[in-house]
């Protein structure tokens, strides 16, 4: 056989053992890619097993959590209800004992008045009796008179005070005219009579003077 025939003859061979190295790979590659896919899907497993047990363990550490939080509200809203009950009971019992010691004030306060105002008539009785037992009308007027002062002076110790009229410029703030009368230029919008007298409480009055007005 000729060396052609020869080579002629072994090709086939070597290209049969090529074709089986080559189906020997890929059969070896797709091995090695099934492993690796299967590598793959065990790492994704193992993943989505250790996100649910971090989301487990998660939800376990919020629910007490929350549990504690809500506990927590609970409790200031009943303390801060609590705590505005005890006010408002407090500002009652504050408002009727005011109340209260503000009407035995004004009871004191009146109470104190008229005892002061005793005397005086203790006074007025005895100028009564002698007005029926004498004829002396000097003595009675002086007797009068000593009764008036005194008077005065208890509404002065209770800071009442009469309001000036004579010669004084007539303010609305004290005074309420009744009439007009033409008394000249320098008398015009001045007190000419005073009909009735009007009373100060402090600051405050408490009866205007009745008065004439010039104009």
């Amino acid at each position: 056989m000729s060396k052609k025939d020869m080579n002629q003859a072994a090709e086939p061979q070597a290209t049969a053992a090529e074709e089986t190295n080559a189906a020997n790979a890929a059969a070896a590659n797709a091995t090695t890619a099934n492993e690796a896919a299967e590598v793959c899907d065990a790492t994704n497993a193992a993943a989505e097993d250790s996100d649910g047990a971090a989301e487990s363990a998660e939800e376990k550490i919020e629910e007490p959590a929350i549990e504690t939080l809500l506990e927590q509200a609970n409790q200031e809203i009943t303390d801060l209800r609590d705590k505005n009950l005890r006010m408002m009971a407090e500002f009652d019992n504050f408002r009727r004992r005011t109340a209260r010691e503000k009407l035995d004030l004004q009871k004191t306060a009146g109470e104190r008045i008229f005892k002061d105002m005793l005397p005086l008539i203790d006074d007025f009785e005895r100028a009564k009796q002698a007005m029926t037992q004498t004829d002396d009308i000097e003595a009675v007027r002086q007797g009068i008179d000593l009764i008036y002062q005194k008077f005065v002076s208890f509404l002065k110790q209770n800071e009442v005070v009469a309001i000036e009229t004579e010669n004084a410029d007539f303010d609305t703030e004290y005074h309420e005219a009744i009439t007009t009368f033409a008394a000249g230029d320098d008398k015009k919008g001045k007190v000419i009579d005073c009909t009735q007298k009007g009373y100060k409480l402090g600051d405050k009055v408490i009866r205007f003077a009745k008065v004439v007005v010039g104009e």
